[in-house]
């Protein structure tokens, strides 16, 4: 297969790959399951995700990015070349051009171990590019033009907050809260309400079907099942939506605080011009409901969903591929 250009979204809940005039041509959880006992790598993504808490003591089933970031090189490495050749074929006439999306708050270190892992992964160049440029990128913001946009991408791992103008970043903060935090949140809050141990899986589940981010006067319910911590046996809890916004709380008010942030440090121009047009929300996490009324709750300007907000990052690194010359300002490093 000709395919010459790749842009990935590797982000620590789920990987995404982007082809130019193709789209997002894979969309699979960033989970990798390794048998202990020779160290081999048994499954990449959706299928190791279906592991996760159900594997014996011989297959470790995790996460190899934390945050944002590689935790794990030599499975994030092999995970790379899982998804690369999944989309490439066995056939492989050209190394392609890699593009990666790394969060905004990443150290020179922690940029040049991705661009190792890709370059050893296969890729002819790799480029490593902050997500929210690439988020901006991907839901359709003209970032070129000398007016400011921002942008809150808030993923698996971090939540990533930019003003763009010109095609660079003129303020921007990074906070290591995401769906993940979330999640434990939830699972935690289950514990010591409930009495009931849970996994993450569930308390994901809960987040999506019932979780918000402000208190609702008509709530949605949820019958939860999982272990009994004080007599060890399976019991059902039934969990309310106000419940879960009060264990997330926390959280969301850090993301919120970050956002205070970012707009302190942006010049009075660009606050205007954000005023006008309002911030765009991507990335997983935004999904939470209500979540851009309590942005805009907490900061007077007015916050929306961009068009397929999982896909922004991933569509963003494509689109910068395809088009080099225009966003190459915005380019952090090639090797």
């Amino acid at each position: 297969m000709f395919i010459r250009k790749i842009g990935i979204d590797l982000g620590t809940a789920n990987t995404l790959v982007y082809l130019p005039k193709k789209g997002v041509v894979v969309n699979e959880p960033t989970v990798v399951a390794v048998s202990l006992e020779d160290n081999r790598i048994m499954a990449v993504g959706s299928k190791a995700k279906e592991m996760l808490g159900k594997a014996p003591d011989t297959i470790a089933v995790y996460r190899p990015m934390k945050e944002g970031v590689i935790a794990d090189y030599r499975v994030t490495e092999a995970m790379l070349r899982y998804f690369i050749g999944k989309v490439m074929g066995r056939w492989r006439i050209f190394r392609p051009d890699i593009m990666v999306a790394v969060p905004a708050g990443i150290t020179s270190t922690e940029k040049r171990a991705v661009v190792e892992a890709t370059i050893k992964a296969g890729a002819k160049n790799a480029y490593v590019v902050k997500e929210p440029v690439l988020a901006a990128i991907g839901a359709g913001l003209p970032i070129n033009e000398p007016a400011g946009h921002m942008i809150i991408d808030i993923g698996g791992g971090t939540s990533e907050m930019a003003v763009i103008s010109l095609g660079g970043i003129v303020s921007c903060a990074s906070v290591r809260v995401g769906g993940d935090k979330l999640d434990y949140a939830i699972s935690e809050y289950v514990r010591k309400r409930h009495n009931l141990a849970i996994g993450d899986k569930t308390a994901e589940k809960i987040k999506i079907k019932i979780g918000d981010a402000l208190p609702q006067e008509k709530e949605s319910s949820m019958k939860v099942q999982g272990r009994d911590l004080v007599n060890g046996l399976p019991k059902i809890v039934e969990i309310k939506t106000n419940e879960i916004t009060g264990a997330i709380s926390e959280q969301l008010r850090e993301i919120v605080e970050t956002v205070k942030v970012v707009l302190r440090g942006t010049p009075p121009e660009l606050v205007a011009d954000i005023m006008d047009r309002g911030m765009i929300l991507s990335g997983g996490g935004s999904l939470l409901r209500n979540l851009d009324n309590l942005i805009y709750n907490a900061t007077g300007v007015s916050c929306r969903l961009a068009k397929e907000p999982l896909l922004c990052v991933a569509k963003g690194a494509g689109l910068a591929l395809e088009n080099l010359d225009i966003y190459k300002k915005s380019i952090m490093s090639k090797k």
